[in-house]
């Protein structure tokens, strides 16, 4: 049972934190070794250094700069949230310890629960002793607490409360083996190969790991289906209990196009940032993991935002229903049928590839029972400097029934003149 003093003591260590944002990160580690947090401590053993990983670009074409090397990181991934398309990377799939980061499945999950009506923001959710015993980071609820699902995900996000993340798993789940089960389910439906969980809150184990490409992926995620998040994410700090602490994510501090959305320290992890930003008109997801300080994770960051903010752009090169093309075919009655998408298509391409973008049609449907509206005839490819840009399917704007046996005796007849 934790006693008086040390919570008075972490407290106060939050309130100084609050007073002065250059102590801050100092007080936060010392906080953190108060309660022997999963965030990190003073004198703690380095993370062992890996040769730097090699960034390239997937996205960017000859032209494009070099993304930039950051050999504190020990890996990175640079995402355009809208299109998915991967800017820069560096050793993108290596396993690794993701500490805290952990939690962002956690509130997918919790998230998902919300939507589809089985929990409510407003619900109260019982504290376990269990929960309430959590090591590290923690936002203080107690077994006696009333703590509503709302204050625990600002807990989780902000505080990065390894209470409020078991707290929320047994609300959820019924308990956090069943929760982790879900996780580790989710993981595999969204494709995260690099990812195993073993726990909701990101502390040390042996079978916990994934990638920054995994972190970047799963964000993505969050970002399209729960996007509320960044209502939490964007906060500096958070009450609860009359206790104010410090968002632990350094570089809302330093850059106001960031957002979100959440940090992760231990031994085994380095300091791991996943922020994303509004830079122009692309939403970023950047992701760097290992760093050996915030100050240089932050740095990091800043780097690969300006990368891609500097040398990409999202265009919009088509919109659902636009006309790209007209086929022709003595198959139709009127000999030819509007061609187009069903949806708009936004690439991500080098800032100097827009004006250089071309399209190929092939078309695949047999046109002699006619066309209708909607239907899929083939697909169509963008390239730009002999890169692939996007393929979607090409659809029928219009209806256009089969030819009649006088329009195909007329069409022979005008072949034959």
């Amino acid at each position: 049972m934790m006693k008086m003093s040390g919570l008075s003591r972490i407290a106060l260590v939050a309130s100084l934190a609050l007073a002065s944002p250059a102590l801050a990160a100092t007080q936060h580690h010392t906080a953190a070794a108060a309660s022997g947090a999963n965030t990190g401590k003073i004198g703690a053993t380095p993370v062992p250094t890996a040769p730097t990983p090699v960034p390239t670009s997937p996205a960017g074409d000859k032209s494009t700069p070099t993304p930039p090397t950051l050999p504190d990181m020990t890996a990175y991934v640079l995402m355009d949230a809208k299109t998915g398309a991967i800017l820069a990377e560096a050793a993108p799939h290596l396993q690794l310890p993701p500490a805290s980061l952990t939690k962002l499945m956690t509130a997918h999950l919790v998230y998902q629960a919300i939507h589809h009506g089985s929990l409510k923001m407003d619900q109260v959710v019982p504290v376990s002793v269990k929960a309430w015993h959590q090591p590290g980071s923690t936002m203080f609820i107690q077994p006696n607490s009333v703590v509503t699902v709302n204050q625990l995900l600002h807990g989780l996000i902000i505080d990065s409360g390894n209470d409020a993340a078991v707290a929320l798993a047994q609300q959820v789940a019924g308990s956090t083996d069943v929760f982790v089960q879900m996780m580790n389910s989710e993981a595999n439906k969204l494709g995260l190969s690099d990812t195993h969980y073993a726990n909701p809150t990101g502390l040390p184990n042996p079978d916990l790991h994934t990638s920054a490409m995994d972190v970047a992926k799963l964000t993505r995620t969050i970002l399209h289906d729960e996007p509320e998040i960044l209502d939490i994410s964007k906060l500096k700090t958070y009450t609860y209990d009359k206790i104010t602490q410090r968002s632990w994510n350094p570089v809302l501090f330093k850059d106001p196009t960031v957002d979100g959305l959440k940090t992760g320290l231990t031994d085994e992890s380095g300091h791991c940032i996943d922020a994303t930003a509004l830079r122009g008109n692309m939403r970023l997801i950047a992701v760097v993991t290992g760093g050996p300080t915030w100050p240089a994770s932050t740095a990091a960051i800043e780097s690969l935002l300006d990368y891609g903010q500097r040398f990409f752009t999202d265009a919009q090169i088509t919109t659902a229903g636009q006309q790209i093309d007209t086929l022709k075919s003595d198959a139709l009655n009127s000999g030819e049928v509007p061609v187009g998408v069903s949806k708009d298509v936004t690439v991500t391409l080098p800032v100097d590839a827009e004006k250089a973008i071309t399209h190929n049609i092939t078309y695949t449907a047999d046109l002699t029972p006619g066309v209708t509206k909607g239907e899929v005839l083939g697909t169509v490819t963008y390239s730009a400097k002999g890169k692939t840009l996007a393929t979607v399917p090409v659809i029928a704007l219009a209806d256009s029934p089969r030819a009649t046996f006088f329009t195909k005796l007329k069409n022979k007849l005008r072949k034959m003149l």
